[in-house]
C-alpha cells in the first residue's frame, strides 16, 4: 500500500492538517505559496511537499526571530 510520506490530500485533509479555513488553503494554493497542483479542478497536495513547506515555514520563522 502506499506509505504516508507519498500519500495525496484533499483541500480538506489539508485543512484538518493544517488546522487552518479551507478557505485559506485555497487562497495559498491559488497564490502558489503551498505546494498543490489541480486534478480534474479539485487540488490535491502531496504530503511530503507539505512535510517539507512546513518545515521551511518553521525554519523561516527561527531565522526572522534571531
Amino acid at each position: 500500500m502506499s506509505q504516508p510520506d507519498s500519500e495525496i490530500l484533499t483541500m480538506d485533509e489539508v485543512a484538518a492538517f493544517l488546522k487552518a479555513g479551507k478557505k485559506t488553503v485555497y487562497r495559498l494554493a491559488q497564490k502558489g505559496e503551498i505546494p498543490g497542483f489541480k486534478l480534474g479542478g479539485t487540488w490535491r497536495f502531496p504530503r511530503r511537499d507539505l512535510d517539507r513547506w512546513i518545515a521551511a515555514q518553521i525554519a523561516e520563522n527561527a531565522q526572522d526571530k534571531s
